[in-house]
């Protein structure tokens, strides 16, 4: 059985763009392993190891993203002033501190970024509430400040 990917309008175009940049460098990798089995001995050839072991990598991640794509439903962003669902962006008040977040599937989460999973701890919280709400959150109370 197919697992559904979650995945925002943006998410979807980097990792299209990303794909499209794995592709790009076959014929560059492939040029590579050509130049290194050409030195003669592979079994000692770290020229070529090192340009199988980059192509395995590059064509792994090509089929992940491949199989992502083929297996992702899109999430339109949510109204303004709606419950907080995948998609939705908001700003949160944790402990004294602002925080922006914006609610997305797991492949694409990024907390660096701001993109937090819907399935994290912080995401199950804040999936259904609105703004204004308060919640307590590791010991710290949060209040949902606005959506974005």
């Amino acid at each position: 059985m197919k697992k559904t990917v979650n995945l925002t309008p943006a998410g979807k175009a980097e990792l299209e763009q990303e794909l499209a940049e794995l592709i790009a460098q076959r014929p560059a990798i492939a040029e590579r392993i050509a130049t290194a089995r050409a030195f003669g001995d592979l079994s000692e050839n770290q020229e070529y190891t090192d340009a199988r072991a980059e192509q395995k990598t590059v064509e792994n991640r090509i089929i992940e993203i491949q199989e992502i794509l083929k297996n992702a439903a899109i999430i339109k962003a949510p109204k303004k002033g709606d419950k907080i669902t995948i998609g939705a962006s908001v700003v949160i008040d944790m402990g004294g501190k602002e925080f922006t977040y914006t609610l997305v599937g797991p492949v694409e989460a990024n907390p660096l970024e701001g993109k937090i999973s819907h399935e994290s701890p912080l995401g199950k919280e804040l999936m259904g509430r609105k703004a204004d709400e308060t919640f307590e959150f590791n010991g710290k109370k949060v209040k949902i400040k606005n959506l974005v």
